[in-house]
């Protein structure tokens, strides 16, 4: 799934393409597509029509449209969304979901999605800490990129937990925006293994573990995020090239670049953890 720099990489261009202009008429292609919008498709595009989209905003892993009416289009791109912005004689994808027609007939803006598993829901904003959030994921933190990040917050709350670091890490209610790619690389570049109790994790290496997160997030955003195939794209359909620069995650038998030991690949929550054997080693037993 779509972890902070290509929601960003996302977020960008739906605000340079979108904000300030107003809808004309919504087409819900596909009912799935608005399953979490409970009112349904009629209630979805009458609630859209003529009103206009002031922002395009994030949080961690979260992306939504801020409307003139005070309410939200929350994203959720899930597997294999898209949020594309076409000209409106552009043929229609073959897994085109939703499609949104604007007042000044320029380009549309479309949700493409292969396996469904994404959608679009409107939702009320609420304040949270100085910040409007769509009341659905109020609950989520901060992210390390965000200008009001408390890393020092951040590294207590990491530590409180009893758990597996990689786990407090992917908890996106203590620090948001980081998933199972930028985990790994975070903690290789920490020397840290992703099951290091979180009690044993001194401040120190847990604001090490931060900062990394921050430094690998912010380089795969510049090269617009990591893709793995032709399902993750920004609004123009172009793919992000951060799975060039990966030191561990999906490396599995390559050299470490630090010390030259193959990469491990282990189990981890029904997915897979990657990491250096030599550079990341577990912590010692009780």
């Amino acid at each position: 799934m779509p972890e902070l720099p290509e929601v960003e990489t996302v977020r960008a261009g739906l605000e340079a393409h979108v904000a300030g202009r107003t809808v004309r008429a919504v087409e819900v292609l596909h009912d799935r597509a608005i399953r979490r919008h409970a009112q349904g498709a009629a209630d979805f595009t009458g609630r859209l029509a003529g009103v206009t989209i002031e922002a395009a905003r994030r949080r961690g892993k979260y992306l939504w449209l801020e409307l003139s009416d005070g309410e939200a289009v929350l994203a959720h791109l899930g597997m294999s969304g898209q949020m594309l912005v076409q000209p409106e004689d552009t043929p229609d994808e073959k897994h085109l979901r939703v499609r949104v027609r604007f007042a000044d007939d320029g380009p549309e803006l479309r949700f493409v999605d292969q396996r469904t598993f994404g959608g679009l829901a409107l939702d009320e904003l609420v304040e949270v800490d100085g910040d409007s959030l769509p009341g659905t994921i109020a609950h989520i933190a901060r992210d390390p990129m965000d200008p009001k990040f408390d890393p020092e917050a951040a590294v207590r709350a990491l530590r409180s937990r009893r758990t597996e670091v990689k786990r407090a890490l992917l908890d996106q209610t203590l620090v948001s925006g980081v998933g199972n790619i930028y985990a790994d690389e975070a903690l290789w570049r920490s020397k840290l293994h992703w099951s290091r109790p979180t009690e044993k994790l001194t401040a120190a290496q847990g604001r090490t573990l931060l900062s990394a997160a921050s430094d690998v997030m912010s380089a795969a955003l510049l090269v617009g995020g990591t893709s793995f195939d032709a399902l993750y794209v920004n609004v123009n359909g172009q793919s992000g090239y951060f799975e060039r620069s990966l030191d561990a995650y999906g490396q599995e038998g390559m050299p470490c670049r630090r010390c030259g030991s193959p990469i491990r690949r282990e189990p981890f929550m029904n997915r897979s953890s990657f990491s250096c054997p030599r550079c990341q080693r577990r912590a010692r037993a009780a």
